[in-house]
């Protein structure tokens, strides 16, 4: 009996001693959570009583050569709910309905959700907007925020790209210069109840936006417009798939206009702007407008033809293998190897100098040229010139150039290469492999980025980018100049001359894969002044419908996209020339 009682003594003590150790363990916790952790947690309840929201930075404004506004930003607004605010529900859907035009079903669904914030619609017009907050709705916000508004619609729309539904680049310059033009968010930061609801008269924070940079670029909008208007001529006339122009300062690379017609509305940038195709999957509507999108320019690559014969003779010239007065016969083809490759004119061009095989854009006289360099050395001035790596053109998705590797490159592909077909490149690679050639020799970077300016003003980065120099000397670059004037004055360019100004160029027609087609690029590609050349300018139609020679057809779209910039530039004229 005593050994009975004695035991449950001590079980009773070592009750009592764990029931005092539990509540001084928790008597000390307690202590240690006021004492040392009370400031962590008086910040974790004011956090549950507080709401924010975003007020969204301005995107920075993208200007022209001329300080033209090309693209801004307009006012517009996001209507919200907060559940836990709303007090009538019935009249808070019944007047977002009205106001903007969404089926009851679905505004219903979001105002009786239980959230701290549910989006009701966004880019709502400013007009809108302020009619719905002058309702005064308990519980509904409209807050301010942009859309990106571009004021000349479809100018240089795969130039300048667009923007998403978060403000945010999606292509073209819009995506590339995203860090400069993005801006830096500000918040709004409002007490609220237990309940959810925000306390009236209590301090609210506000962290104001930073507004992005303004983005200052070369493209001039007048030279755009009549880029855009000579290409959407040219392809309404000639029945063409797509034209597309490029004008550019050959001295610095600076781009004054790019045209890819047809462009499409940057304010509608999900609208197709061709007709679309009847019961297209979402999937192939998408790919309709990744088409659309395309920069042909930087994006695509096509044969060159004939304008490449300026790579082959500044090579030729450069390294020595060919002299203005050199001679060459053309009977209407060559043999090489096993092949029998002809020129453009059937019967032949005869005896001819090298200054004329150019002027006559003799596929022979290339050829010929083309076998005295030899492969090695082809290969060696193709790098030399930049061919082989891409421009670095501030633009998106650019294309490399699609060439045989030099161990693959036989006689007859170095026929072929030279007077340019059997590879591929770019338009925007041509043009500035032409400018660096006609330039005296400095390989130029193409670009629109110029730098970035604050909204007081301040240069915040003036973009600056490599030249390579001496691709070709002085003397082949000045022998280049020479022929390509002649080759307008007399030769196959002759339609592309204008009075009283002195025009060099080169003309192409090449066949597009697969041969049987009879498919078609037209080029041409035109500098001016000859002898100092301060714009070039390219134009490649794909697809002519009818008459499809490069001569006839695109240069005289040179031609008249000059006589409208030349003087615009201040590049006078000697009407005695």
């Amino acid at each position: 009996m005593g050994s009975n009682q004695t035991q449950h003594r001590k079980k009773v003590t070592l009750l009592c001693f764990l029931i005092l150790a539990a509540m001084a363990g928790l008597i000390g916790r307690l202590g240690y959570l006021m004492l040392c952790c009370s400031e962590h947690y008086s910040q974790m309840a004011e956090d549950l009583h507080e709401r924010e929201r975003a007020i969204k930075a301005a995107r920075g404004r993208i200007l022209d050569a001329n300080g033209v506004v090309i693209a801004t930003n307009r006012t517009v607004c996001t209507i919200s709910v907060i559940y836990n605010q709303v007090e009538d529900r019935e009249k808070v859907i019944g007047t977002l309905c009205r106001e903007l035009g969404l089926e009851e079903e679905g505004v219903r669904k979001k105002v009786e959700k239980r959230s701290s914030r549910e989006i009701i619609r966004t880019n709502v017009d400013k007009e809108t907007g302020d009619r719905i907050r002058n309702y005064h709705l308990e519980g509904v916000k409209v807050d301010e925020d942009y859309k990106r508004y571009y004021p000349f619609d479809s100018l240089a729309s795969k130039v300048l790209g667009f923007t998403g539904g978060d403000n945010q680049g999606i292509v073209g310059l819009e995506v590339v210069y995203e860090e400069y033009l993005k801006g830096i968010n500000g918040m709004i930061l409002t007490m609220t109840d237990a309940k959810g609801v925000e306390i009236e008269n209590t301090f609210e924070d506000r962290i104001e936006p930073v507004a992005g940079n303004d983005l200052h670029i070369s493209l001039d909008v007048n030279i755009q417009q009549y880029a855009e208007q000579a290409a959407y001529e040219t392809m309404e006339k000639k029945g063409a798939k797509q034209v597309s122009v490029i004008v550019m300062n050959p001295k610095n690379g600076e781009i004054m206009a790019m045209a890819n017609v047809p462009e499409f509305n940057l304010n509608e940038p999900f609208t197709y702007n061709r007709e679309m195709p009847e019961d297209v999957s979402s999937a192939e509507k998408q790919n309709l407008l990744n088409q659309m999108w395309r920069n042909f320019n930087i994006n695509d690559t096509y044969e060159p033809g004939s304008t490449f014969k300026i790579i082959t003779a500044a090579a030729g010239l450069e390294a020595g293998a060919v002299s203005l007065e050199d001679r060459f016969s053309c009977p209407g083809f060559r043999i090489v190897e096993d092949r029998k490759i002809r020129c453009h004119k059937v019967g032949g061009h005869g005896g001819e100098t090298f200054l004329q095989g150019a002027m006559n854009s003799c596929n022979p006289v290339f050829i010929d040229v083309g076998q005295r360099l030899g492969v090695d050395n082809y290969y060696k001035y193709f790098e030399q010139f930049g061919l082989k790596e891409k421009t670095g053109i501030d633009l998106p998705g650019e294309a490399g150039t699609i060439m045989h590797k030099k161990e693959n490159m036989g006689l007859v592909e170095l026929a072929t290469v030279s007077f340019g077909q059997s590879f591929q490149i770019t338009p925007i690679q041509l043009i500035t492999t032409a400018a660096s050639i006609v330039n005296g020799g400095n390989r130029v970077t193409p670009h629109f980025g110029v730098e970035a300016v604050s909204g007081d003003g301040t240069k915040i980065h003036r973009f600056s980018y490599p030249v390579k120099e001496h691709i070709v000397s002085e003397e082949t670059s000045r022998t280049m100049r020479f022929i390509l004037e002649q080759v307008v004055a007399e030769g196959s360019g002759k339609k592309a001359a204008v009075a009283g100004f002195r025009i060099g160029g080169k003309t192409a027609t090449s066949e597009k894969l697969p041969r049987s087609l009879k498919r078609y690029i037209s080029s041409f590609v035109g500098f001016a002044p000859a002898d100092d050349p301060q714009v070039i300018a390219l134009i490649t139609i794909d697809e002519p419908q009818g008459i499809y020679y490069g001569g006839t057809i695109a240069a005289p779209v040179i031609a008249d996209i000059f006589k409208n910039i030349l003087p615009y530039l201040g590049i006078e004229s000697d009407l005695n020339q």
